[in-house]
């Protein structure tokens, strides 16, 4: 593994590490201000600082280690935390992601001078709910000083000393690797330690110091107020050949060591440490560490296990429908392929699930930002964060997520005072939930503000001729119109909206992921979109149908019902377009032979088989001559072999060979009932 590779892992870490913030500051506004949720935040913070001095990301470790000075004030008690140092830390949480963001070569570095001076002033107490200022910071900035510290007299028994000793002898090579010993120096003297000793018995004479090599060991005091774990976590990312003993003055050492082996004796210090009886060693017994839980894996070499995974799906299909041709009957090997091959592939496809989290943990810097944008006060609630789905998803939902984030906000919530008006509270509340659902993830953007004014929308869509002034429109459909291209109701144009652009975004690339979205909506009490996705999009079960000479998939998410009606069933308006009576209601067929351009389709409703769809435009039926069977099957890219179209949600591969198309019912069905016309030319584009 070369240094881009150990690299990258450091920016894998640090984007667990900002996602433990955010769930800890979340924590921390809830009230939660124990000492395991400030401890947490500090080692995040500790570790990043850590990462980017190994690999000399300066600007990163500048400012992290100034935020780190004033998270250890807080959780020593120096500063209580109260409201105002709370929205400090989290404000320098957002300084923070830009540095590893501009760390990683991905934006430029971040103007942090102000928010430097804001943890400065605080860790002097200079802010309302400060506390007094803390000791003055022992860094140290060369390797002067540290010749200079190694110079100091040894601290005397009885003074003002801590209780730790903790003795550092580097391996070697300490330096091979991109280790900086003297960083664990500079932060043990931060931390209000002295050096007590210096080991130079390994130093050689100057005619033959190799200056790649390490020599000199150290023995420090710390006070006895630090924890032995913060001094422990100091050494996270010391080299693993560095010996580190920590030991209290008097007492038994305690060893930290990263090498299998007994860890060898302290190193022998130049002077006394402190006066007083020997120390009687006391040998550890060693506990066998625990094996590793999880692995990295490069991301192209989950794909490809998909793909072939994929592919034995297809040719196990491939293998039954030529069995089943041959009439050779079953054959119970065969069926315990097929589940075989299905437990293998849904093992998989676990494999690439991603919680939520890594989405939903980008929502309350966005909220944060807005409030400041447009003046309100806004409450997060989250709900499902570790909801798993298909990495793929994941990756591509946070756009539309963000936007209906913007508009729940800015046009969802009042101000505090129309909410206090309203007889609400001033502070508007946002509440982010996913959960699974009849085999799909629903996540759902809530809010408690004004609702949809449907009114307003149906003038505004008249105002811009997007509908005609005496269109007949249900609530569902006035609700919408919001999705229109050219949309918004906004007064003036801000950074946030007013352009007319973002929701008929969202519509399509929720559409793009297969799925469909969902409003509901009471005037003044607040609203809800709920986004329907499928949990992969690398697979998925369908019903396989034939009109005329083509077979296609339907997803079998959309599928409610199928039958074969009778003639009283069916009722035709203007003696061409059908409708179905379902339970009381008449909802529209779409005869897919005719709409897709099929030849040898059937026409006559009670000759065919009707699906019954649910769409998010609401039910429908599909009409097509017959179903061949249900199966899951392996979704291939249009866009990637050919080029997308619009009304395919992809292809794939069935037993005999044959290519077949899976539609995308809700693009499908939105296009029918817009223009009332055939989209023939789908099939025609991908033929030619």
């Amino acid at each position: 593994m070369n240094l881009d590779e150990i690299q990258q892992i450091f920016f894998q870490e640090c984007e667990e590490g900002l996602g433990t913030l955010e769930t800890a500051f979340a924590d921390l506004k809830r009230g939660r201000q124990d000492g395991e949720t400030i401890n947490t935040v500090f080692r995040a913070v500790h570790s990043i600082k850590g990462g980017a001095g190994a690999f000399g990301h300066q600007p990163l470790q500048h400012f992290s280690h100034h935020y780190e000075t004033l998270l250890d004030l807080i959780r020593n008690g120096t500063l209580p935390l109260g409201e105002g140092l709370i929205d400090l830390i989290v404000a320098a949480f957002d300084t923070l992601s830009d540095h590893v963001v501009a760390a990683r070569g991905e934006a430029a570095l971040p103007a942090d001078q102000a928010m430097l001076d804001r943890l400065a002033a605080a860790a002097e107490g200079r802010m309302p709910d400060a506390g007094a200022p803390p000791a003055a910071d022992a860094a140290l900035d060369d390797f002067d000083a540290l010749f200079a510290m190694l110079e100091e007299p040894p601290v005397e028994a009885g003074a003002d000393i801590a209780d730790w000793i903790v003795t550092i002898q580097p391996g070697p090579r300490a330096f091979d690797h991109g280790a900086e010993p003297l960083l664990a120096l500079r932060e043990l003297a931060r931390m209000g330690g002295r050096t007590v000793a210096a080991d130079l018995t390994a130093l050689p004479p100057l005619d033959t110091l190799d200056a790649e090599r390490a020599y000199i060991g150290v023995a420090m005091a710390l006070p006895g107020r630090i924890d032995e774990e913060d001094i422990r976590a100091v050494f996270d990312f010391a080299d693993p050949q560095c010996r580190v003993d920590v030991a209290r003055d008097g007492d038994a050492r305690a060893t930290v060591s990263d090498t299998p082996e007994p860890a060898p004796a302290p190193i022998p210090v130049t002077a006394p440490v402190a006066s007083g009886p020997e120390p009687v060693a006391v040998e550890t017994p060693r506990v066998a560490a625990t094996p590793a839980q999880t692995i990295r894996v490069d991301l192209d070499k989950l794909d490809r296990l998909v793909n072939l995974v994929g592919e034995l799906v297809i040719t196990q299909a491939m293998l039954a429908q030529r069995l089943s041709e041959n009439e050779m009957g079953s054959i119970p090997e065969l069926s315990d392929l097929d589940h075989l091959t299905r437990e293998l592939q849904d093992s998989t496809m676990a494999i690439r699930a991603q919680p939520m989290k890594t989405v939903f943990s980008r929502v309350p810097r966005i909220i944060r930002e807005l409030e400041v944008e447009t003046g309100k006060r806004v409450r997060l609630d989250v709900v499902g964060e570790m909801t798993e789905v298909d990495k793929t998803v994941v990756e591509r939902i946070g756009e539309p997520l963000t936007h209906l984030i913007r508009n729940a906000v800015d046009h969802g919530l009042e101000t505090p005072a129309d909410r206090k008006a309203a007889g609400k509270e001033a502070e508007g509340v946002v509440t982010l939930s996913a959960a699974h659902q009849s085999g799909r993830i629903v996540i759902t953007v809530a809010d408690d503000g004004r609702g949809i004014d449907r009114a307003r929308v149906k003038a505004k869509a008249v105002e811009r001729g997007i509908i005609a002034p005496d269109a007949p429109l249900s609530e569902e459909e006035i609700d919408n119109l919001i999705f229109a291209p050219g949309f918004s109701t906004a007064a003036t144009v801000s950074n946030i909206s007013g352009r007319g652009v973002g929701m008929d975004v969202v519509r399509k690339n929720i559409q793009a992921l297969g799925g469909r979205i969902g409003i509901q909506s009471e005037l003044g009490k607040g609203s809800s979109f709920s986004l329907s996705l499928p949990l992969t999009l690398a697979v998925l079960d369908g019903m396989i149908v034939t009109v005329g000479d083509q077979t296609f998939v339907i997803p079998l998410t959309h599928i409610v019902e199928s039958l074969r009606p009778g003639i009283d069933e069916v009722q035709f308006v203007g003696g061409q377009s059908p409708l179905l009576d379902v339970r009381g209601t008449y909802v529209p067929v779409h005869r897919v032979g005719e709409q897709l351009g099929v030849t040898g389709a059937k026409v006559q409703p009670e000759e065919a088989v009707l699906i019954v769809v649910e769409s998010d435009q609401g039910q429908a039926v599909l009409m097509v001559d017959s179903i061949q069977d249900q199966r899951q099957v392996v979704v291939k890219s249009l866009e990637a072999h050919y080029r997308a179209i619009h009304g395919l949600a992809g292809a794939t591969i069935l037993g005999d060979g044959r290519v077949a198309l899976i539609l995308d019912v809700d693009a499908l069905i939105g296009r029918w009932r817009r223009d009332g016309r055939g989209v023939g030319a789908l099939v025609e584009a991908l033929a030619a």
